[in-house]
């Protein structure tokens, strides 16, 4: 997130350094498998048009500014960190200014074409431009003798705790590639330790990845190749390592992985076992996310992530991808499960829990998709009204059984994909809670720079002022309109009750305007706020006048 503001270099952090108050020597002494390559001449690794990259051999290692890119999934956004976290320990400087600095580091994603086309455009600026360049994520574990790739320092997705030994090895010169799988007893586990350093995008949040890789075989997907098979942490590792978020600040933590359903199955336990040891330890006034889940590993916990989610400090809000509303295509998927079992995952926790926001994916155009199978599409769509909607057009991915598949024309996937977001844009998610008063925990910056951003229980996006004391606080605010993608809310009194939810009587809200200006008149937002003002007053008064009898 880049809603926190930061200046442009990080300065050193005083608590990763002593976390890490190691030597060199020692820092490498356990290291195995170290495959090191001298560079080779310019006309074998890169165009000879390209500038020569400057070497900094005789230069004092860790005093150097590194840039670091992330494209994709939470998952890969916490091993960003944890890889900024190690080298702001060993004293590197890190810039959000990509021409101040020595060595980019750009951390991959493999899912979709454009995220690896602008990850191969961002190689080719930093070569041109004369930057040491460092690419991690899973387009190189994936892809590993990729041409784009070649002479370029990599980082597998499991080895991010040797970061430091790759950028200092590629300022120098050398080209290093770490790759392989961490094990424990013959088993994959979930990947670097969780106790390394960190340095958060938003200080505020901590993303914790409980497993890596996944155990389905979908037809698409290529993360899988980069991933692998699932390796999950242990449970108590995951406990501490959210114990001392908290202690350090954090107020909202997200849990992530491939699939956060399958959590546990290869060491004896299970996702629930897991959720119900963290909620011991969030503190009151924090809130836990839960990561994407697929439907054939949580309909078996349904009952225990009801309860779950029907926690006080967990949002309740769970993405569940279904990616299409017709069986055939799920089969040629290999998604492992129908549509009735995504809509008996739906149905049961809007029945179970109150408010319940359940994201979903969808992907027109997959190879066999025909008119019929997407309007099932359509129709499960046009059943459920999903407030969080992610509508993504069919890409082939190399290597992946769907990529030999016959394709559907171009004009075909994207006129499905324009009448489905042509459908998601008719109706509004949000505004039967225009006057209800909620309580949300800020921790962003809107991208327009004019509003805090919180969320509420069920992770409704909610704009409030931008005022001092706020952040990382929660907040109870009236909601006095709302849009597609948010709701704004008026902040109260800190008087008002936490449990005061329920929609004030109508006859104190019939002035306020439901929906957002489209003409965005001043008079109309003014009047927007004086009748905002006027119904905080009253509900203050009336919660004050309850209290006295």
């Amino acid at each position: 997130m880049s809603s926190v503001p930061c200046s442009d270099i990080i300065e050193d952090i005083e608590d990763l350094i002593s976390s890490q108050d190691i030597t060199p020597k020692e820092r490498y002494s356990t290291k195995k498998n170290v495959t090191v390559r001298a560079k080779r001449k310019k006309s074998d690794s890169i165009p000879p048009q390209l500038p020569e990259v400057t070497n900094l051999s005789s230069i004092i290692p860790g005093t150097q500014t590194i840039y670091i890119k992330t494209w994709g999934c939470t998952h890969n956004s916490s091993d960003s960190e944890y890889m900024a976290g190690q080298l702001a320990s060993y004293g590197y400087n890190l810039t959000s200014t990509k021409e101040v600095a020595d060595l980019w580091l750009l951390n991959s994603c493999t899912v979709k074409n454009p995220a690896e086309d602008h990850f191969r455009n961002e190689i080719e600026l930093g070569r041109k431009t004369g930057k040491h360049v460092v690419v991690a994520g899973c387009v190189p574990q994936g892809a590993p003798k990729s041409g784009f790739l070649s002479g370029l320092s990599v980082i597998g997705v499991q080895q991010i705790d040797r970061v430091v030994e790759v950028v200092e090895e590629t300022l120098k010169g050398n080209s290093v590639r770490f790759f392989g799988q961490k094990k424990e007893g013959g088993k994959k586990v979930g990947g670097a330790s969780l106790a390394l350093p960190k340095v958060r995008r938003n200080p505020l949040i901590e993303i914790i990845a409980i497993n890596t890789g996944c155990l389905n075989q979908c037809t698409y997907c290529k993360t899988k190749h980069a991933r692998g098979e699932l390796g999950s942490y242990k449970p108590e590792e995951i406990v501490e390592r959210a114990k001392q978020a908290f202690s350090e600040g954090v107020c909202e933590l997200w849990l992530t992985s491939e699939d956060t359903g399958t959590y546990g199955r290869d060491i004896g336990t299970s996702l629930p076992e897991l959720l119900w040891q963290l909620v011991e330890v969030i503190p009151e006034g924090c809130m836990m996310r839960i990561g994407m889940t697929n439907p054939p590993y949580i309909l078996e916990h349904l009952q225990e992530v009801a309860k779950i989610l029907k926690h006080p400090r967990v949002y309740s809000f769970l993405h569940v991808p279904v990616q299409s509303g017709s069986d055939q295509v799920l089969l040629d998927m290999k998604r492992e499960y129908s549509c009735s079992d995504f809509e008996k995952v739906v149905n049961f926790l809007r029945s179970e829990v109150p408010g319940v926001t359940i994201a979903t994916d969808i992907i027109c155009g997959f190879p066999t998709e025909t008119d019929k199978d997407f309007e099932d599409t359509m129709k499960l769509c046009e059943r459920y009204k999903f407030p969080s909607l992610f509508i993504n057009q069919y890409y082939p991915r190399p290597g992946t059984p769907a990529a030999r598949m016959p394709r559907v024309p171009a004009r075909d996937v994207k006129k499905r994909t324009k009448k489905l977001s042509d459908f998601f844009h008719t109706y509004e998610p949000y505004a039967h809670e225009v006057g209800q008063v909620q309580q949300v925990l800020v921790t962003e910056i809107s991208h327009d720079k004019k509003h805090f951003v919180g969320h509420n229980k069920a992770y409704e996006q909610v704009l409030v002022p931008m005022r001092e004391g706020f952040m990382g606080k929660m907040v109870t605010v009236l909601i006095i309109s709302a849009g597609k993608y948010s709701i704004k809310g008026e902040p109260l009194d800190e008087g008002v009750s936490p449990s005061l939810r329920n929609p004030l009587p109508k006859g104190i809200i019939s002035g306020i305007i439901l929906q957002e200006s489209k003409t965005n008149s001043p008079s109309r937002f003014g009047l927007v706020a004086i009748v905002a003002v006027l119904v905080a007053v009253v509900a203050r008064f009336l919660w004050k006048f309850l209290t006295i009898f």
